[in-house]
């Protein structure tokens, strides 16, 4: 009733408000079924978070004790609903190897902070190179398609897309350390400090990201301009004598941006996923690899914590993405969006 209320009274105001409206609602709603199959899914693994976290060696009394302490007693729905209680004001719960080993308190909100800093860090500087590089090679290709040069970029493009994350940054490691034994192999940050306080330790983890990420996001700008240029305005206005440069930047670029700004938010939401595996492979300290940490030792409080704010980054970045779109493309505020 409330959404609903708050809907129409948006839709008088603006419809881009309205639209907002249902996409927040619709984020809500995602979230919700999400944390459901999260949780579910981390509590229908084969074995037990108390025994594992304890030890074989661990006495009955003990298990029991840490059980209790961590609700696991408890049924799956009330475990769930007290979870998503404190979840929704903040509290992520405790770490459970923490408190088996002895920790009055163990916030997981304290725990995946750092790791949480340093891999933004790191996704950060890859988008800072990804997104220029990425426009230009695509608007470079596009505007030449079925040349020589776009066959040749989207065929080497295709053939770093079909490069795992682990297995390119391998060879990277094998070229730039073991061969040129230039840059380290691994990007240890002590804990406490910045990621740049060493630079080059983070020049392999961004070049592993930025290969890939170029290669998927220039592949898809491409085709947005490609298809831009064959549109009969753009042939018009090349035969009323517009200049190439003018024709190329408000016709093609401009109207070629919408799908741009789809490709760079699926190139984030690739970052929350290739980042993982990245950060295992070059023990990195971000959440990715504390989020394999915490799955090797069943501490899965910090896996639902980790995953739920993870979704939650990758819903928000859709509806801004979306909202850019409607902005950078008018027709859509009457159209779509009514």
């Amino acid at each position: 009733m409330t959404s609903a209320v708050v809907e129409r009274t948006a839709r008088r105001a603006h419809p881009v408000l309205a639209f907002l409206a249902r996409r927040l609602a619709g984020a809500v709603a995602t979230l919700l079924v999400a944390s459901m199959l999260i949780f579910v899914a981390t509590q229908l693994l084969p074995g037990d978070t108390a025994s594992a976290v304890l030890g074989k060696a661990a006495s009955p009394e003990a298990v029991a004790a840490l059980r209790h302490r961590l609700g696991l007693d408890r049924s799956i729905v009330a475990q769930y609903a007290d979870w998503l209680a404190h979840f929704v004001r903040g509290d992520l719960g405790d770490s459970a190897v923490a408190l088996a080993g002895g920790a009055e308190s163990a916030p997981v909100s304290a725990v995946i902070a750092g790791p949480l800093l340093n891999s933004a860090m790191l996704a950060l500087i890859t988008l800072v190179l990804t997104i220029p590089l990425t426009l230009a090679l695509g608007v470079f290709t596009g505007l030449r398609a079925g040349r020589t040069a776009d066959h040749l970029l989207t065929t080497v493009s295709l053939a770093l897309v079909s490069v795992p994350e682990f297995v390119l940054a391998s060879l990277l490691i094998l070229v730039f350390f073991t061969g040129l034994q230039v840059l380290p192999p691994v990007a240890l940050v002590a804990p406490g400090e910045s990621p740049l306080a060493d630079p080059t330790a983070l020049v392999l983890p961004v070049l592993t990201l930025l290969i890939i990420g170029v290669a998927v996001g220039m592949r898809q700008v491409r085709a947005g301009v490609a298809e831009v240029a064959r549109r009969q305005y753009v042939t018009m206005a090349r035969l009323n004598g517009i200049a190439e440069r003018r024709v190329v930047w408000r016709y093609i670029v401009r109207n070629s941006l919408a799908a741009s700004v789809q490709m760079i938010a699926q190139n984030v939401q690739y970052l929350l996923g290739g980042i993982v595996l990245v950060e295992v492979v070059f023990a990195y300290p971000g959440v990715g690899k504390l989020l394999v940490d915490a799955v090797t030792a069943r501490d899965f409080t910090e896996v639902q914590a980790i995953t739920v704010l993870i979704g939650a980054f990758a819903v928000a970045l859709n509806i801004v993405a979306d909202l850019i779109v409607v902005f950078l493309v008018p027709q859509l505020r009457t159209t779509e969006l009514s």
